[in-house]
């Protein structure tokens, strides 16, 4: 059976997660990728084929002229829609490409909410290269949030307290991103949550998820997840009808969502599984090929009524971040270690030698510890000393 993946950047979801699993599926796997390079220097024994994966047209003509596929997927948050749009061309197994479009563009996920009754979060769309000077008429509700429609990985998104702030801050990104329409919305108050779940179109499995820190404000770099094995059960309602309302249910989800006086706001969905090494954490967590059914969604498989997932676990994981700009001069290499029954797991983003400007995103990071046990304070306990024992140096 033929397995063609969308993809950017190689990542380690799927070099440890999704291409290991489709070997043990007996799947033949393509990449698709618009960086070929990269891509044939991670995978040497997987095959690579060049294409404009940002535009679903190029792929469906590049797969016609190629294998005929069983199944198409991406774990890529900027081609969610076009993978939706390929499979369903083919008559295969996919995520509505409607909600992949909703959930991607936060604007239109704002405006979907709202429309079906589902949540109401003030928030004005600013078009790719507008004068912000037009949001001075909107009754904008300080404090308040600036991002891109489209982005990722918290990049240019920042809290602003004023106009004056608020116009400012939209010129900064379009002068960076001149191609990118903006989202200002209100702030939503509360605790950072993520839920994580993984359905087949017939059922729906929440996995848990994470209690999220970020780094002080204007930014929301996340610099640490704990993991919660069971949310209260009206705020997975809530949450749950949300996605429902945006047409949410196939294959994997990662939805982050903010909790205040019992009323749970959804902040964004990402349609795809988590990122940045918490689904590997998760696999090894809750004991699951969590892959593997990934995968089998995409190849019209059911998930099981009970995917047969651990319920003891405690797991945290931690993101070391640059706070200034610079060559990192020394660190730590990669570690595998297993103390008083917590497993950590180390691996550095960064060489040293590499130099970098200080972003406020998650491209600060220079590693992630990933830390698995079955006690949450001893978890904590040991990753607070191996960090402790840790050095990042960075030069200016």
């Amino acid at each position: 059976m033929r397995l063609y993946l969308l993809a950017l950047n190689p990542t380690d979801s799927v070099t440890e997660g999704f291409l290991p699993a489709a070997a043990r599926l007996g799947l033949d796997v393509t990449v698709l990728t618009d960086q070929p390079d990269s891509h044939r220097r991670t995978y040497p024994d997987i095959e690579i084929l060049e294409c404009d994966v940002r535009d679903f047209r190029s792929v469906i003509t590049r797969i016609s002229t190629h294998h005929r596929p069983d199944a198409v997927f991406t774990n890529s948050d900027h081609l969610q829609t076009q993978a939706a749009l390929t499979a369903e061309y083919f008559g295969l197994p996919a995520k509505d490409w409607r909600a992949a479009l909703r959930t991607k563009d936060k604007a239109h996920l704002r405006r979907h909410l709202a429309q079906t009754g589902a949540d109401t979060v003030w928030s004005a769309e600013l078009p790719a290269g507008q004068d912000p000077s037009g949001l001075a008429a909107l009754d904008v509700p300080y404090p308040c949030v600036v991002k891109p429609r489209e982005g990722v990985a918290s990049e240019d998104v920042v809290l602003v307290d004023s106009e004056e702030e608020l116009l400012l801050r939209c010129k900064e990104i379009q002068a960076r991103r001149p191609e990118a329409a903006l989202v200002v919305e209100e702030f939503l108050a509360g605790e950072l949550y993520t839920l994580e779940t993984l359905g087949d179109g017939r059922v729906r499995h929440v996995l848990g998820g994470f209690h999220t820190e970020l780094s002080p404000p204007p930014y929301f770099i996340e610099e640490r997840l704990t993991f919660v094995p069971a949310h209260p059960e009206p705020v997975v309602e809530q949450i749950l009808a949300q996605l429902d309302a945006l047409g949410v249910g196939f294959g994997a989800c990662h939805t982050e969502f903010v909790v205040h006086e019992g009323r749970a706001h959804i902040i964004e969905v990402n349609y795809r599984a988590i990122g940045d090494q918490c689904d590997l954490l998760l696999a090894q967590l809750l004991d699951i090929p969590l892959f593997e059914h990934i995968l089998r969604t995409h190849l019209g498989e059911p998930l099981p009524s009970d995917l047969g997932a651990r319920t003891d676990g405690a797991a945290r994981l931690d993101y070391p971040c640059a706070e200034t700009a610079g060559t990192l001069q020394s660190a730590p290499g990669p570690a595998d270690l297993d103390i008083d029954g917590v497993k950590l797991t180390y691996r550095p983003l960064r060489e040293p030698g590499e130099r970098h400007e200080l972003h406020h995103t998650n491209r600060d990071y220079v590693g992630v510890l990933r830390a698995t046990g079955t006690d949450q304070t001893t978890v904590d306990r040991v990753v607070a000393d191996f960090l402790a024992a840790q050095r990042w140096e960075i030069a200016p």
